[in-house]
């Protein structure tokens, strides 16, 4: 069995690349991608298996876009994701609409290790939901 895919979409370059570096160091496979025009039709593409979305991508409303987007969107909409921001007073005013969609919160700055427990707490719980052969066994 392939090991998850997740999705890290942030319009930091040094953030990207220390996530990246992180997950695929603790054996997850990971896609990255800068460009919030870009984000919903890769993840359309890719299937990964989790998201980790900065919610103020580039502009304020980007990444919530790109979150209405993957919800609207059967092939998407069941995809977890982890919305992270250094707004928190946004995240915490978002927080009850953020978890209806299936999402978890992440403040900036987070420790890794919280990242990761996260991380690993969202794939178990997608998997239970999909049933046999569950959410990992996609790609």
């Amino acid at each position: 069995m392939a090991h998850p895919l997740i999705a890290v979409m942030n319009d930091e370059t040094a953030f990207l690349q220390l996530m990246h570096d992180l997950l695929t160091g603790e054996g997850y496979r990971c896609i990255i991608c800068k460009e919030g025009d870009k984000v919903y039709p890769l993840i359309k593409e890719q299937q990964p298996n989790l998201v980790i979305l900065d919610i103020r991508m580039g502009t304020p409303e980007t990444g919530w876009m790109v979150l209405e987007l993957l919800r609207l969107d059967p092939a998407t909409a069941s995809i977890p994701v982890i919305v992270c921001s250094a707004d928190t007073v946004f995240l915490r005013a978002k927080a009850d609409a953020l978890r209806d969609l299936n999402c978890d919160i992440l403040e900036k700055p987070f420790d890794l290790d919280t990242l990761l427990e996260k991380v690993a707490a969202m794939l178990a719980d997608a998997n239970k939901r999909e049933g046999p052969g569950g959410l990992l066994g996609r790609r």
